[in-house]
């Protein structure tokens, strides 16, 4: 089963898929995507809060770019991915294995719960990067959704179920 929850920053979507993921039993992967570059104080206090303010049970892998394979891992275990934005921000021209992400969600056995920032909802990016990132983490979403059982979007801490494309 994989659910994705889309939302906005600032939106409430770590939350929700926080406890949505936390309802499977026993302890739950928690695959992190974000990175903090050196001297970045800022991120690295984003970081260190989502951090302290997880529950005992999710057990934090820092992925990075090694999402696909921390997701091969442990099948079994149920996961959380935060976040699929983060993900493709780190992969250079924003070119990601979307094939290869979407075979191992599907491979995995356990309730798995993706986030993921929903860009299509704000202004049209100013610069060629912003729109290649917008262009690239949209196509991933909708790849994503395409085998999700269920998607929610997110929006001042509100879910909203999404219905199947027409």
């Amino acid at each position: 089963m994989i659910t994705l929850v889309l939302g906005g920053s600032r939106s409430g979507k770590s939350a929700v898929a926080e406890r949505l993921a936390l309802a499977a039993e026993g302890p739950v992967l928690y695959l992190a995507t974000g990175w903090s570059d050196p001297g970045d104080d800022d991120m690295d206090e984003r970081i260190a809060r989502h951090r302290a303010g997880r529950s005992p049970r999710f057990e934090t892998i820092e992925t990075g770019r090694d999402l696909v394979a921390a997701l091969l891992d442990r099948p079994d275990q149920p996961a959380l991915v935060d976040a699929l934005g983060t993900w493709v921000a780190a992969h250079d021209d924003f070119e990601v294995p979307i094939d290869a992400l979407v075979v191992s969600l599907l491979a995995r056995s356990a309730p798995t719960v993706v986030t993921s920032d929903e860009v299509g909802l704000g202004v049209h990016p100013e610069t060629r990067v912003g729109r290649r990132f917008r262009d690239a983490l949209g196509i991933v979403n909708q790849r994503v959704a395409a085998v999700a059982t269920t998607t929610y979007l997110v929006v001042a801490g509100r879910a909203i179920e999404l219905g199947a494309a027409p």
